[in-house]
């Protein structure tokens, strides 16, 4: 293995090698000794540098437009203990977003590319911190501070089917546009465990997913934008994370609602068309201002395991699958599995007519609140055994499934495909089958059956069958409009100067 103290003493002993260097900022032609590329400060070899809590021995900046300040081109390489600065802004948003142009540090090529002690600062558009690309290549990190403060500039990014691992990383991104967890076209897979997640800028959502994301045991914070987004045919799994999410700042016309998390499909091509998935197990979501969950345009899960759920804001819903601005008018509706294991949870559920939702309480979960009121979509309700709903309002759904104990009317009326329902009585009912409008598939991802989770009351009282419908989804979707936008409520758009979050 490589690692960068070895590289510097090499370049020390060949003064050509040493002078040629500093001079070269361009993505190396992949050889594996010029393939790992860095302009090293003069002033870091004679002094160490400390910051926070991590000793600094050497510095690495590059300035270029386009260029990148480390670059692991096919090769095995380990950098510690390094500041990285990139200033310089990317000529074309794709290349940036995409393929990793004007990234500080950028891995490539089936690169294993390990970090460790890194403090990474960029400032520039499309200045991505570390960017994985392609399949078989794999950045590993840990133990390290990223702050961004250009547009369009995340903090981890990941394309192409790349891999990133990170672990107990303080990330920090201020530009709009900035993820601080981001992917984009390609996805791939993205690993985060312990640290500190936090954006600041509009369209800048701490998770951008277009990828398999999976975070344990961190704290993510957005002060303008969503918590997270779910684009297409991807997931987002968050394990014992504390997710606070005040999206205030509206980025377009598109959608007029805020929200914490927001699962869509743009159509843009830049993520399949199909099965969404959001999956939370333990620790906290408190959403600021607006809706809890918001879906448009496409099938999604979303699986709650005892998360404690706070909405600060009376007026926002906890689920709302609806038409927006992204997708064909009519077809474009939020179609939606929610399986709820051993949580309790409290809001109200809106669902509009070109939008469907099952719903699915299992493990002693119980759900209090509204499920709409009236010229709503398809709604289906399976209540598992020990499982409660307690209405705080009239409700009115299409199909029901529970035990005769499972419902507390509590004074309203809840009306089962227009008829209204005793309280005490045992139903039966069956699931929604939920396609992608566009495709005519939907339900499970590939390789999955389409039965609810383990635990989840997919045999219902009675051997009422309960599972969702099957089918995979594909296809390809859109590109969040406008330059400066986010999802949220403006995904953005690629353009020349603006690029997804």
């Amino acid at each position: 293995m490589k690692n960068r103290s070895y590289m510097k003493a090499l370049s020390l002993i060949t003064g050509a090698a040493l002078l040629l260097s500093f001079a070269s900022c361009s993505k190396t032609t992949g050889t594996e000794d010029s393939s790992v590329s860095s302009t090293v400060s003069e002033e870091s070899s004679v002094k160490e540098i400390n910051t926070g809590d991590i000793k600094i021995n050497e510095e690495i900046t590059n300035d270029k437009d386009g260029g990148h300040a480390i670059e692991a081109d096919g090769i095995t390489a380990e950098y510690s203990n390094v500041k990285v600065t990139k200033t310089g802004n990317s000529d074309s948003g794709d290349e940036a977003d995409f393929y990793g142009d004007n990234s500080a540090v950028f891995a490539t090529n089936g690169a294993t590319l390990t970090l460790k002690g890194i403090v990474a600062d960029t400032n520039g558009t499309h200045a991505n911190a570390v960017f994985s690309y392609g399949k078989g290549t794999t950045v590993n990190i840990s133990d390290s501070v990223i702050t961004t403060s250009g547009n369009c500039s995340g903090g981890l990014m990941t394309t192409g089917g790349g891999t990133m691992n990170a672990t107990n990383l303080t990330i920090h991104t201020t530009g709009n546009s900035s993820a601080a967890i981001r992917s984009d076209r390609g996805g791939g897979t993205v690993n985060v465990d312990g640290g500190s997640y936090t954006t600041d800028g509009t369209g800048s959502p701490v998770i951008y997913s277009t990828a398999d994301i999976t975070v344990s045991n961190a704290t993510l914070e957005s002060t303008a934008s969503q918590g997270v987004v779910v684009e297409g045919k991807n997931s987002v799994t968050l394990n014992n994370v504390k997710l606070t999410a005040d999206n205030n700042t509206q980025n377009s016309d598109k959608s007029d609602t805020y929200q914490a998390v927001m699962i869509y499909q743009s159509m843009s091509g830049d993520a399949d068309e199909g099965l969404a998935s959001f999956s939370m197990s333990g620790g906290s979501l408190t959403n600021v201002k607006g809706d809890v969950f918001f879906v448009n345009n496409t099938v999604a899960n979303i699986t709650l395991e005892n998360v404690n759920i706070v909405n600060k804001d009376a007026d926002g819903v906890f689920l709302r699958a609806a038409a927006a601005g992204w997708g064909s008018s009519g077809s474009n509706g939020g179609k939606v599995n929610l399986y709820l294991d051993k949580q309790t949870l409290e809001g109200d559920i809106s669902v509009d007519s070109v939008s469907q939702l099952n719903v699915y309480l299992a493990s002693e979960s119980t759900y209090k609140g509204v499920v709409n009121t009236e010229d709503g979509g398809e709604v289906y309700v399976e209540i598992g055994s020990g499982s409660k709903w307690v209405l705080t309002g009239d409700s009115s759904i299409s199909s029901l499934t529970c035990d005769a104990d499972s419902i507390e009317l509590n004074g309203h009326t809840l009306y089962v495909g227009g008829v209204a329902y005793s309280e005490g009585a045992a139903s039966k009912g069956d699931p929604i089958e939920l396609k992608s409008a566009s495709s005519g598939k939907g339900g499970a991802p590939d390789g999955m059956p389409g039965d609810p989770p383990d635990g989840m009351p997919g045999d219902p009282p009675d051997g009422i069958p309960g599972d969702p419908p099957d089918g995979d989804g594909s296809g390809r979707p859109e590109l969040p409009p406008d330059g400066n936008g986010g999802p949220g409520n403006e995904p953005p758009a690629r353009s020349d100067d603006g690029a997804s979050v």
